[in-house]
């Protein structure tokens, strides 16, 4: 009875910690939204702070969607996002897969300089990525602001360590039934891997979506403005009112907090050896 009760003491304690840690951490979210539903004559700044509004009201949100083009930068950042997202699961599954299953000289190598690059901070490799990208010509397009995500050493890494831990008998299973090597990838690899895949996809579109510095950089055509730059823009439109800048805010954030809140329960370990008998 004693370990019992001690066992619930330990559980509640944990679920306390974790409620605590859950309260601070959304703390900043629940603010945002009290100051995008507070009225012009509410202050934001009073002392002591007040959390909920006296006066909600969904106005700040209208005036931003009718004041600024937010449809076309929603629809930006849509199509910048989920073409990132698409094109570096391609391209880094597809440089994954001979780092992880295929052998030949320097593949150690390879793949060392490759996860090397990720010590290298974004800001470095700017410059010379803005050059590259008027000589492709690529300037004030939307495959400009793409560029530089075509694929990525975490997304190389993640992909190859998951490909690594699927059975070799699945392969091998599959090549005795004939199956090429893009076939194999395609119809046996990549379905090993979705959980891997999905996670990538995540974090990917997350990235996409909040990139701000890169954007401001290379587009100048506001008609191809992403989120983040609209939102920016309103603090000059308005000439800083906070209340319309956190409904930006929340209009932008909305859609990476739905798509991880539909995408979490695929997140689980593979269990490619499931369909193995010993």
């Amino acid at each position: 009875m004693l370990n019992l009760k001690e066992s619930r003491l330990q559980t509640l304690l944990i679920y306390g910690i974790l409620g605590a840690i859950a309260i601070v951490t959304l703390f900043p979210l629940l603010w945002l939204i009290s100051t995008a539903l507070k009225s012009p004559t509410e202050n934001i700044l009073q002392s002591p702070p007040q959390l909920l509004p006296s006066q909600p009201t969904l106005d700040n949100f209208s005036r931003v969607w009718e004041s600024l083009p937010f449809g076309q930068y929603l629809y930006n950042s849509t199509l910048v996002a989920v073409l990132t997202v698409g094109l570096n699961l391609l391209f880094c599954a597809l440089a994954a897969y001979p780092l992880a299953r295929l052998s030949f000289v320097g593949r150690d190598g390879i793949f060392i300089a490759i996860v090397s690059t990720i010590m290298i901070p974004f800001q470095i490799v700017m410059i010379p990525l803005y050059i590259l990208t008027v000589q492709l010509g690529l300037r004030n397009s939307y495959l400009g602001i793409i560029f530089p995500s075509l694929a990525s050493a975490f997304g190389i890494f993640l992909l190859r360590q998951a490909f690594m831990s699927v059975p070799k008998e699945i392969e091998e299973a599959a090549r005795l039934d004939g199956s090429s090597e893009l076939g194999l990838w395609w119809h046996i690899m990549l379905p090993a891997i979705r959980p891997a895949l999905i996670t990538l996809a995540i974090f990917v579109f997350i990235g996409a979506w909040s990139d701000f510095l890169w954007p401001l950089i290379v587009i100048q055509d506001e008609s191809l403005y992403t989120l983040p730059l609209g939102v920016a823009k309103l603090a000059g439109t308005f000439s800083l009112d906070w209340r319309l800048v956190a409904a930006g805010s929340i209009i932008s954030i909305a859609p990476v907090l739905l798509l991880f809140l539909f995408l979490q329960r695929y997140i689980v370990p593979t269990d490619s050896g499931s369909g193995v008998k010993g």
